[in-house]
């Protein structure tokens, strides 16, 4: 519980990722487009706030909404022009029709990233088998994070999927860290923080105006407080 927690903050632009830093976050994932629930954005974007913050950027490599991967190829060239941008780390994660682990997808996507640090997304929510999935993905070059809600249906109906989660890091497949997201409210942290996540993942609830407005810094901020309480 002493361990400062991650708190990582949606951004869409500039404006958004200046005020996630005010506030007190530790990382952005940077998307467009969150009418379809985040898609990579524009390499003028992420060249723009790489120089505007100093705090890391996570940036989505995702074309579509939903969970297949689509055109693999284009994706592996949006991963290339998003690091050519200067982007260092990265947000991923694929799966087939069946709700297996889309692991070609993935090795050509994250190939192009030659280790770089990435997240496998809330995909993981909608997997067949999340176990399953973990132990197919437990030595995957870079992949050091799960953004996850345990459950599709978000973080209410997924606590105790993390709880039980955070108990078997360190395990085959469980060696990433637990970022948690989706649905998450300041009232899921102190039953998570016991059972030893320490990392959170806001996009709605860094904008009380909604996400026509951008990212206020005082909403983060009482997020940083409520990690830190």
């Amino acid at each position: 519980m002493s361990k400062r927690a991650v708190l990582e903050v949606i951004a869409l632009d500039v404006e958004d990722a200046v005020a996630a830093q005010a506030g007190g976050a530790d990382r952005l994932e940077l998307v467009t487009d969150m009418a379809a629930d985040g898609l990579t954005p524009a390499a003028a974007t992420v060249t723009a706030i790489r120089a505007a913050v100093d705090i890391p950027v996570r940036v989505m490599l995702r074309l579509a909404d939903g969970f297949a991967a689509g055109a693999v190829e284009r994706l592996a060239a949006a991963a290339c022009e998003m690091r050519e941008a200067g982007a260092e780390e990265f947000v991923l994660g694929f799966l087939d029709g069946d709700g297996q682990v889309d692991l070609a997808a993935v090795e050509r996507v994250a190939g192009e990233l030659e280790g770089c640090r990435w997240t496998f997304h809330r995909a993981i929510d909608h997997a067949a088998d999340r176990d399953a999935l973990r132990k197919q993905l437990a030595d995957f070059p870079g992949l050091d994070t799960y953004l996850t809600a345990g459950s599709a249906r978000g973080v209410d109906a997924g606590v105790p999927v993390l709880c039980a989660e955070a108990g078997r890091r360190g395990e085959p497949g469980y060696g990433q860290q637990l970022l948690v997201g989706g649905g998450l409210r300041l009232e899921h942290v102190p039953a998570l923080r016991e059972a030893g996540v320490d990392a959170f993942h806001i996009g709605g609830a860094a904008r009380p105006e909604g996400w026509t407005r951008p990212v206020s810094a005082e909403a983060v901020a009482e997020w940083r407080r409520g990690l830190d309480g």
